[in-house]
């Protein structure tokens, strides 16, 4: 009934920049809080940076001061803008939502997508 379809990851050169966009589709009634969390090889998934539907954002130290989180509430869109990155930022990068349908408003569910490799490498 919805999906979250990520986009942008790739190889970049440490100090480079990526961004990602996740846009939510399907029987949307209104998408609350969205996020971005990553998993690397033999680690545990882990928020990354997390934004209010108002647009109040929560990052984790490791990025602070270099990932934006943003989103366009019209496009059900979250963006991750990824700047300085470094070799320890290389992993599958997950989008996540919650999200309430349109069959059932008042009760928000969890959706995440499918992953998008970021590799940080000379």
């Amino acid at each position: 009934q919805v999906q979250l379809v990520e986009s942008g990851g790739g190889l970049v050169q440490p100090g480079g920049s990526l961004r990602l966009s996740c846009a939510a589709s399907g029987m949307i009634f209104r998408i609350n809080n969205m996020g971005w969390y990553r998993q690397a090889p033999g680690k545990e998934r882990e928020l990354v940076a997390a934004i209010t539907r108002g647009g109040t954002t929560n990052y984790a130290d490791p990025v602070k001061g270099r990932f934006t989180i943003s989103r366009d509430n019209a496009k059900n869109t979250v963006y991750l803008q990824m700047n300085s990155l470094k070799p320890e930022d290389t992993a599958v990068y997950y989008c996540n939502a919650a999200i309430s349908l349109l069959s059932e408003p008042l009760r928000p569910v969890n959706y995440w997508g499918q992953g998008t490799q970021v590799t940080v490498s000379s």
